[in-house]
């Protein structure tokens, strides 16, 4: 999947504050908010500020301080929603359209608060 960058997206709509959103955790690097559209109980999205698209292209462009903001921001998540060290959760990233990633904008969904089941039905 090429990386190409669509301004417009909605999560950059989100974070240049065109869009409102309920937000969790926000740092220099990194906003967590709340999906209008929930899977579970608690399910939050967590992005980088920068211009990626993708978990791929996060991890190979991203500076070391945006990478390590991101995942603290996650640990502050999981904190807040109480969702570790309780019962569990589940973090996906979905990339290109095998991965049915809908936003181009690289996404964590962290999920909890009820038993999910599979991840992938056989």
């Amino acid at each position: 999947m090429p990386h190409n960058y669509d301004p417009q997206n909605v999560f950059a709509r989100i974070l240049r504050g065109e869009i409102p959103n309920k937000t969790v955790v926000e740092t220099e690097h990194t906003l967590a908010f709340h999906d209008i559209a929930p899977s579970a109980p608690v399910h939050v999205l967590v992005i980088p500020k920068g211009p990626y698209t993708t978990f791929d292209h996060f991890a190979a462009h991203a500076s070391a301080e945006e990478i390590v903001d991101f995942h603290r921001a996650c640990a502050k998540v999981f904190e807040i929603v109480g969702v570790a060290p309780g019962q569990g959760y589940r973090a996906i990233t979905n990339a290109g359209p095998h991965g049915m990633q809908e936003v181009p904008h690289y996404h964590l969904h962290i999920l909890g608060g009820k038993v999910m089941g599979p991840l992938i039905q056989r």
